[in-house]
């Protein structure tokens, strides 16, 4: 087992010398700073498992560092030492998070006692966290990960604090179920939570429907509407798909999370809002940034926190308790009771690629269980199917010996979109979800490939 990391803090180099000495001896780890700053410095790159800090140094002391230690990679704890006949400001350094403090001059043996039982509640403190973060997100999601595991620690701290977040992940990997876990563990959990498809209408309906409109404002207006951010007063908006947002609407966005107000179309008067917003998307918006296709002032507004959810293919620990999940949803919504997944089924999901992810997953199963004869499920998950568009896309590129480039991508690109037709029995904006993309490019590859 790694021995424990200690980080010393004090501007004196013989007490961090003594320090050391006391606890090498003990069997800790130990690192040293020489003051606050360089302190903070360090525990920046995270990797500390408890501070010893000085109260009275240069710069930044020890008070001040508390009070920085929350917002720091693993959010770390900290002993304070302390002069003798200061425990009054020893007793204010515990209203600020310390656990614990001594005085000098110390006792190896005490110092030595109380490091060790402030590392055991750290350790309680951080599986109570993980505890906690889990069965937040496992009240819409089923993992087993350590990856999803991150992301529910990540959840878990975002969720109480009324900031905004911006979910990343591809298309199918469960964005919208985080946004949810977000709502459920927010203050706002009771309140309304609406979500808005960015993609969904053009420009001039996206502006109505997030900011409301006055009657008359434009053709179609028969009467005034609240609009999105109004009717969530108090509450939660989604904005899924916001890499598709149109430009001329990221503006108004800008204003709302800038100002927090909204202003109806057709009105010259600005109206206050108290919203929490969550965005999710399965583009780069960085690189959507560099290329002009996204503004950089409202993704750097957007991206406060960030939980990005990995790829199925990431966390193959998850498959199989997904697909047993959405075998019992499926076999009680379809009368068939408990069903259960033969071993050949089990180990075909294991080993499929999922470029949909967990989407395509749960699709693969409820066509299963719809056509299954009985409890038993044994048939292949893939007949009849493309097990998965990457694997049938890359062995027509692979044998196609006489085709050149542009062609193999195409045939790629082609058997990407019919599969996630297929997938989506047709649906095209449920298609081009899977796919990442807008339901009019899809249009325009559907045309392109023959495929209408």
């Amino acid at each position: 087992m790694t021995a424990p990391t200690i980080l010393v803090i004090d501007d004196e180099p013989a007490v961090r010398y003594t320090l050391r000495a006391i606890l090498e001896d003990a069997g800790f780890g130990v690192e040293e700073a020489a003051d606050g700053l360089a302190g903070l410095a360090r525990l920046r790159t995270g990797g500390v498992d408890l501070v010893l800090t000085d109260l009275h140094m240069p710069g930044l002391d020890g008070l001040g560092l508390l009070d920085a230690l929350p917002g720091l990679p693993g959010a770390p704890r900290a002993i304070v030492v302390t002069a003798h006949g200061s425990e009054r400001v020893a007793v204010d350094a515990m209203k600020r998070g310390a656990l614990d403090y001594f005085a000098k001059p110390f006792d190896a043996d005490e110092i030595v006692r109380v490091l060790r039982r402030a590392l055991e509640t750290v350790r309680l403190t951080r599986e109570n966290d993980t505890l906690r973060a889990e069965r937040l997100l496992s009240r819409t999601m089923v993992f087993e990960s350590a990856g999803m595991r991150r992301v529910a620690e990540r959840v878990e701290r975002a969720a109480g604090r009324d900031v905004t977040v911006l979910i990343t992940g591809e298309s199918g990997t469960g964005k919208e179920l985080v946004a949810r876990a977000l709502v459920k563990g927010s203050p706002r959990a009771a309140r309304p939570y609406l979500r808005f498809n960015c993609a969904a209408l053009p420009r001039e309906l996206a502006e109505a429907e997030l900011f409301g409109h006055s009657r008359g404002a434009f053709t179609g207006a028969a009467k005034s509407r609240a609009g999105l951010f109004r009717e969530a007063e108090g509450g939660t908006v989604l904005l899924d798909e916001i890499g598709e947002l149109d430009p001329t609407v990221q503006a108004s966005l800008l204003r709302v999370l800038q100002e927090r107000e909204v202003q109806p179309v057709g009105e010259d008067r600005a109206v206050p809002i108290d919203v929490r917003i969550l965005a999710a998307t399965n583009l780069n918006l960085a690189e959507a940034v560099e290329q002009g296709r996204f503004r950089h002032d409202l993704f750097y507004r957007l991206n406060v926190v960030t939980v990005h959810v990995p790829p199925l293919r990431d966390r193959p620990e998850d498959i199989l308790p997904l697909a047993e999940h959405f075998a019992h949803r499926f076999g009680e919504r379809y009368g068939l009771g408990a069903v259960r997944l033969s071993q050949r089924v089990l180990d075909r999901l294991r080993g499929a690629r999922w470029p949909g992810n967990v989407r395509e997953l749960e699709h693969v199963i409820e066509r299963l269980v719809a056509l299954a004869p009985g409890p038993v499920i044994d048939e292949d998950p893939f007949e009849d199917t493309p097990e998965t568009a990457f694997d049938t896309a890359a062995s027509a590129a692979e044998h196609a010996d006489d085709a050149d480039l542009k062609a193999r991508v195409s045939r790629f690109e082609r058997e990407l979109v019919a599969a996630a037709l297929t997938r989506a029995g047709g649906n095209q904006s449920e298609a081009a979800r899977q796919l990442g993309v807008s339901r009019i490019t899809l249009i325009d590859k559907m045309k392109r490939y023959g495929l209408r």
